[in-house]
């Protein structure tokens, strides 16, 4: 059996590793004509590290531990705290922060026998009697026994399938880039977000003098409302150190984007076609939980392909993830608009309310994300 898989990003190149460790040949379609690195970070929380630890890949020294999360003020005085080091004694793993491109880079140097054919964008996929027809933009075409689509929130493989299932727009715009920057001593292994009036910014280095940071703005109409080259002034009310951070980067190296996710559905698979990450459950980036949903995918789609076929194994693999991811992706959303309140009472209420919340209970919802599937 060879699987195909459409996608080279994060959560395709992961499946691919662990589908090899398993035995099974696959394949990866990817449409961008080269793997080059992208200007921004990543963290890899514990649960994602603790795939990674079973697929005996090494990560932490090639990024930097994050023990702390922090949500503060525009200030950075701060309103919560989830301290990661009892997770870390927990499971064995630490979470870490990343450069998107340098894990990208570990993922296809473990590859042994998978070949990556770039420059491939999917442009349909057929039934053809008991195999898929993939349709490429340069005319070419291969058949498919089975097909995983990783191939992201705007995924050919759910759109051609799956026409019915929508994208949700949070009208929220994202500035992301990487400073070479020295933070001070006390915020090396801290991610810290902060949020002010209908904005946010957060940092987390990445390796030494690296420096990963997000901006995100409400907007009403169009992200046309905020033009990059007036970033410095947006944020003039926060700490200095956020703007000194969009200070130390090139406009040219800053990337912009709108914020939106998946609404979710019920169906992630059809016959001998499934997806994974953000083609099954995109999520809105605000718990760090994007791309490490992506990788729990991998691990328990193909530990189920490797002990039954596969339209059993996708049923399974949907059962195992389904109601994690889906949660993931409402809390998510509603993180998102509550964080990107305008009314100063309402940010008042909020910040008091998570001021005064428990340890515990902050520790009792992290441990619902950090815990792995039983497969």
């Amino acid at each position: 059996m060879t699987i195909d898989i459409i996608g080279a990003g994060i959560g395709g190149l992961t499946t691919a590793i662990a589908l090899e460790q398993k035995g099974i040949n696959v394949r990866i379609f990817e449409q961008s004509p080269e793997l080059k690195p992208v200007g921004a970070g990543i963290l890899l929380a514990n649960n994602a590290m603790q795939v990674y630890d079973k697929l005996g890949i090494k990560i932490e020294e090639n990024g930097n531990t994050v023990s702390s999360m922090n949500i503060t003020k525009a200030s950075l005085k701060p309103i919560s705290k989830v301290d990661l080091k009892y997770f870390e004694q927990k499971h064995k793993v630490k979470n870490v922060a990343i450069h998107r491109g340098t894990l990208q880079q570990i993922l296809v140097n473990q590859l042994q026998s998978t070949q990556i054919f770039l420059d491939h964008k999917l442009i349909d996929i057929k039934r053809s009697g008991n195999q898929y027809q993939l349709v490429f933009d340069h005319s070419e075409s291969i058949h498919s026994d089975i097909v995983i689509g990783a191939d992201g929130l705007n995924s050919t493989v759910r759109q051609k399938l799956f026409p019915n299932n929508k994208t949700r727009k949070a009208k929220q715009i994202c500035w992301r880039g990487i400073a070479d920057f020295e933070l001070p001593n006390a915020y090396k292994n801290e991610l810290n977000e902060a949020w002010g009036k209908a904005d946010r910014f957060g940092f987390v280095q990445i390796a030494p003098q690296k420096v990963y940071w997000y901006a995100l703005k409400s907007f009403k109409q169009s992200i046309k409302e905020f033009d990059l080259k007036e970033i410095d002034g947006y944020f003039n009310k926060y700490a200095p150190i956020v703007n000194e951070l969009i200070g130390a980067t090139p406009k040219n190296q800053i990337h912009t984007a709108e914020i939106a996710d998946l609404k979710p559905t019920n169906t992630w698979y059809q016959d001998g076609v499934c997806l994974i990450g953000d083609a099954a459950h995109a999520t809105t980036p605000n718990m760090g939980q994007g791309a490490c949903q992506a990788i729990e995918d991998a691990y328990v789609l193909s530990e189920d392909l490797s002990k039954c076929a596969p339209n059993e194994a996708f049923q399974n693999y949907q059962k195992h993830r389904m109601p994690k991811a889906h949660k993931v992706a409402n809390t998510s959303w509603a993180l998102g608009k509550m964080a990107h309140l305008s009314n100063p009472v309402l940010i008042s209420l909020r910040n008091f309310a998570m001021q005064i919340t428990p340890k515990v209970v902050n520790r009792r919802q992290s441990r619902q994300i950090f815990q792995l599937a039983s497969v």
